[in-house]
């Protein structure tokens, strides 16, 4: 079968074979708040340190703290280190800022469950005084609290993943014969 002025018309090819399909972008939204809330928990929990370490007395180094609480202040400082190279990675479309957003909130929540025993309190007195709001440092701690679960639950989701992963496809030349004629030239 001919088209107009002679050239063969377009003749669909079996299944499987020309362009492939567009797949549609997948929506970022997921991924934009796991980076967003891990930007929190970077701020919350590198200041819980920077925090302890400006309050502490004249006199008092930091070489005279015991092990275990130098642990915890080293996990909060390298949770957030992570919480904040993993959201800046997610903003520019990183699968590893997804593994970098995880294990920084893996630390942080590790953190918390190891602060008591670093400072010889029951976990209920802890939380408790935590939870009273007394001082800004227990508000930071309890936003720390709410935010690092949620960034954990949003970069371990699949449609954040897909969002990462996904690549658009490169655009393929047409191979169809133009409607027209060519013209002739000098």
């Amino acid at each position: 079968m001919t088209g107009p002025y002679g050239y063969p018309a377009h003749q669909p090819g079996p299944a499987g074979y020309g362009p492939p399909a567009m797949t549609p972008r997948p929506n970022g939204a997921t991924a934009f708040l796991a980076a967003l809330l891990g930007l929190v928990g970077a701020i919350t929990a590198g200041y819980i340190p920077i925090y302890f370490f400006i309050a502490l007395p004249s006199g008092f180094s930091i070489g005279d703290l015991p092990g275990l609480v130098l642990t915890v202040l080293g996990l909060y400082l390298f949770a957030a280190l992570l919480l904040l190279i993993g959201a800046l990675s997610a903003f520019f479309r990183s699968v590893a800022g997804a593994v970098l957003l995880i294990l920084g909130s893996l630390l942080v929540i590790a953190a918390v469950l190891v602060e008591p025993l670093a400072f010889n309190a029951p976990y209920g007195l802890y939380f408790r005084f935590q939870f009273d709001f007394d001082t800004f440092v227990a508000l930071v701690r309890v936003v720390m609290f709410a935010v690092v679960p949620l960034t954990l639950i949003f970069a371990i989701i699949p449609p954040t993943l897909k969002y990462l992963r996904w690549k658009p496809s490169p655009v393929q030349p047409s191979s169809q014969q133009h409607p027209y004629p060519r013209q002739g030239g000098w």
